[in-house]
């Protein structure tokens, strides 16, 4: 026998062990990233945030360990966080200029590359399973205010009225930015967005983004969190994106699609990419970060901010959540 062959023998004998190396799932979320530091968090605060968290990688989790699909693990995941008033998205959202609620959010399936996405969204209880019904049941991928709020009564998805979304904490917000009369809107960074990206058992990934913008937000501005290529990503042949952060510069750069791209075109890993790119991001301003998973079964999470709130859980593995940047 060949050495050529004994090698080749030998590397066919390790294929096996390899793909058992590739978890059967994975899921990684986020509730946003900012100035996020020791301290600033009151104790119960930081436990609540704590336990959200880890109630939407179970929502996901459990919809991935019974082999779901990617796309309805992103959904649950995001739907718990949209839920929690913890988090700028869905109840919770942060007030406008004008003291309203007005709700973006995407969603995208990596196979076949098919999304949907809304913004400026004023009753619907779960944004993101309306950028959910524009990608499957609408010949479009982006609905705007008032056109997005018709569809989703025709499409029969959950209505609240718009003080469903508010708090006080939100509101003490927007009065404080006001009375500053320093900035355009949240100077101190805040970004509450919320996101999940998974892997399922068939090798498919999806990414899910949902957010109430920027605390005084003016003139119907939107983010980047309902911008496909931008906010939120997911392809087969590379990875899912789901991005926090200075909206106005995520778009600017493209994160998630330019993220996705440099593992796809230049054979980079996903935290290669992530690290490239949210560098460039910082180098004309931008700050924030990014959740990542790969067909493979790849996860990272990057950002250039003292924290981000995530969490991640993978097949057979414990369930994980984090805030500050000093955490592993």
């Amino acid at each position: 026998m060949t050495r050529l062959m004994i090698v080749l023998g030998a590397l066919l004998m390790s294929l096996p062990a390899a793909a058992q190396q590739t978890p059967r799932w994975t899921l990684v979320i986020h509730g946003g990233a900012g100035v996020i530091e020791r301290g600033k968090l009151k104790p119960e605060q930081e436990a609540e945030i704590r336990a959200a968290l880890d109630r939407a990688l179970q929502a996901g989790g459990a919809v991935l360990d019974k082999d779901g699909p990617a796309l309805d693990a992103v959904e649950a995941a995001v739907k718990v966080l949209e839920d929690d008033p913890n988090f700028n998205a869905g109840r919770g959202a942060v007030f406008t200029y004008q003291g309203t609620n007005e709700l973006d959010a995407s969603i995208m399936e990596g196979t076949g590359r098919k999304a949907g996405a809304v913004t400026g969204v004023t009753r619907t209880r779960n944004p993101v399973s309306l950028a959910r019904k524009v990608m499957e049941d609408s010949p479009h991928v982006f609905l705007s205010r008032e056109g997005a709020d018709r569809f989703s009564i025709e499409q029969g998805l959950e209505q609240v009225e718009p003080s469903y979304f508010a708090t006080p904490e939100r509101k003490r917000q927007l009065e404080e930015l006001k009375a500053r009369k320093t900035s355009w809107f949240d100077v101190d960074m805040k970004y509450g967005t919320v996101g999940a990206v998974a892997r399922d058992a068939s090798g498919h990934v999806a990414a899910a983004t949902s957010t109430g913008g920027i605390t005084g937000k003016r003139w119907g501005r939107i983010g980047d969190s309902p911008v496909i290529g931008a906010g939120t990503y997911a392809d087969g042949r590379a990875c899912a994106v789901s991005a926090t952060g200075s909206g106005e510069y995520f778009i600017r750069v493209g994160v998630a699609h330019e993220i996705c791209a440099r593992v796809r075109m230049k054979g980079e890993t996903l935290g290669q990419a992530a690290e490239a790119v949210i560098a460039e991001l910082g180098e004309i301003g931008g700050s924030g970060g990014v959740i990542l998973t790969g067909p493979g079964g790849e996860t990272e999470w990057r950002f250039n901010t003292p924290g981000m709130y995530r969490g991640k859980w993978v097949a057979d593995g414990e369930r994980e959540v984090a805030i500050y940047g000093d955490e592993e």
